[in-house]
């Protein structure tokens, strides 16, 4: 086992495009190893409906590598342990993976497993996966990067692996194992790099043709969106794959826009870790102060507001929600409950099954208007859902309680008067809930506390250079196949999920 390479696998659960795979199978045996982290499982962002798609996900890549020759090594523990103990056993020459952009606790995890390689010795190559740049000094060309990194040909997986005897591959712990809470989630996406590819060639090869025009309503978005976001979050595909996989094809323009904006927005935790639960302009430090009653209101999907409850409803459920629904979901409990983002950002973490930090945190306070350089955005949630589900279908399923009411009334059920909810046999109040807030009048508090932080010249010195630091550069970008407008390129979409 002389020369032997670990690669340690991490959101990358693939074989394909897999550079730390390739360049360590070019310099000896590899012991392809995923170190299931209890402490990373217990943290306050994780839940079972992630750890079920990571599950499977793992378990096709254990297929995949078993074919190559090696299976892949399971251990359950903290990585620099894990690496410990099999460093008493191994002759370990190199260790290999991808960068990641992750929560507060992989950052310190990386930095203490770098400690342990500069210790005992060992080489650690850390590889780009993404668009993301580590250690970026400054914004100016960063597009161009990108396009460099998503032009280059994705990479196959080795030929062969040599087995490597004595290594028992290591099972899966289920989720209690781990310390996570029962989570029903009937409608969740399966995890695995087969399922990935299924759902880019039926996006590209037809379901994609309605994209932009889909991707707004909950009733569209979950046929013409790709629900790539999982596999991407996994690395069950890689991004290049999926660009090269677009441009292959012909898919949609604003798709291809959505996959630079997913970078772009890591890049903002990649280069201020702190994003992650401070406020990004400190001038809105403290402005929040949560509600408990509200926060568990909001997250249960019981504030009265039917939209609201209803998008609540069907994330619970199904784990994925489309862009402008979370945005709106933010949004009202930024404003509309006075939720401090770091709250409610919390529970969406763990409801969505394709939770990525880097996307995640960013699009959490550009919801809540603490980046100090983005629009406010207060959506007004019943306009949302008398535009995006103005017959009240998507209500109807969510919402069966309210199905007894005139469709003209299940999006404002508080407007009708008491005898007539009686008539109907709903009474809010018993069968569904009043409205927590008056949704107009939260806005307009909303509108006028946010605002007037903004005023003087010390907001803007501040604004200025945190625009500097973080701000879109899309003028040098490559666009070979849409020619996308500048303008066009410059416009943030403004949602937690960009697929």
């Amino acid at each position: 086992m002389d020369q032997l390479q670990v690669v340690l696998f991490k959101r990358d659960l693939r074989i394909h495009d897999h550079g730390p795979l390739v360049q360590a199978a070019r310099r000896g045996p590899v012991l392809p190893l995923y170190v299931i982290e209890p402490g990373l499982w217990r943290q306050p962002d994780a839940s079972a409906r992630q750890w079920a798609f990571c599950a499977e996900s793992l378990q096709e890549l254990q297929r995949d590598l078993a074919a190559l020759g090696q299976p892949l090594l399971l251990r359950v523990g903290e990585v620099v342990g894990v690496l410990a103990g099999l460093r008493r056993q191994l002759a370990i020459a190199g260790l290999w993976s991808h960068e990641e952009t992750g929560n507060g606790w992989t950052y310190a995890r990386d930095r203490a497993l770098a400690a342990w390689c500069r210790q005992e010795g060992v080489p650690w190559t850390e590889l780009p996966q993404n668009g993301v740049i580590r250690r970026l000094r400054q914004r100016d060309g960063w597009a161009r990067r990108w396009e460099e990194r998503m032009g280059q040909t994705p990479l196959p997986p080795p030929s062969s692996l040599p087995p490597l005897p004595d290594l028992p591959a290591g099972g899966l712990p289920g989720a209690a194992d781990l310390g996570l809470a029962p989570d029903v989630c009937p409608g969740r996406q399966p995890g695995g790099r087969q399922a990935g590819l299924a759902l880019l060639r039926s996006f590209l090869a037809g379901r994609g043709s309605g994209y932009a025009r889909g991707l707004s309503s909950p009733l569209t978005a979950a046929e013409a969106c790709s629900r790539l976001s999982p596999h991407l979050a996994f690395g069950t595909v890689s991004l290049r794959e999926v660009v090269h996989a677009s441009r292959r094809n012909g898919g949609p323009r604003a798709f291809e826009e959505r996959l630079h904006w997913h970078c772009h927005f890591m890049q903002k935790l990649e280069s201020e870790p702190e994003l992650e639960w401070r406020d990004a302009h400190p001038a809105y430090a403290g402005l929040r102060q949560t509600d408990p009653d509200r926060l568990a209101a909001w997250s249960e999907g019981r504030t009265g507001l039917p939209f609201v409850d209803a998008c609540m409803r069907a994330l619970r459920s199904e784990g994925w929600i489309n862009f402008r629904m979370r945005a709106m979901l933010m949004a009202v409990a930024s404003h509309h409950l006075w939720i401090d983002w770091r709250d409610s950002g919390m529970v969406l973490a763990r409801l969505f099954v394709d939770y990525e930090p880097g996307i995640h945190w960013s699009q959490c306070q550009m919801q809540a208007g603490t980046t100090g350089i983005n629009t406010v955005r207060i959506y007004n949630p019943v306009k949302q859902g008398l535009d995006h589900d103005p017959l009240g279908v998507f209500l109807q399923r969510w919402l069966p309680e309210l199905e007894p009411l005139p469709a003209a009334y299940r999006h404002t059920p508080w407007t009708l008067s008491p005898d007539h909810q009686r008539s109907c046999g709903v009474v809010l109040g018993v069968d569904y809930p009043l409205p927590i807030v008056d949704h107009l009048q939260a806005a307009r508090e909303a509108r006028e506390r946010v605002w007037a932080v903004r005023r003087g010249t010390a907001f803007r010195e501040t604004a200025d250079a945190i625009q500097n630091r973080h701000g879109s550069r899309r003028s040098g970008l490559a666009t070979p196949r849409n020619g996308v407008s500048r303008r066009r390129q410059r416009q943030s979409p403004g949602q937690l999920s960009l697929f």
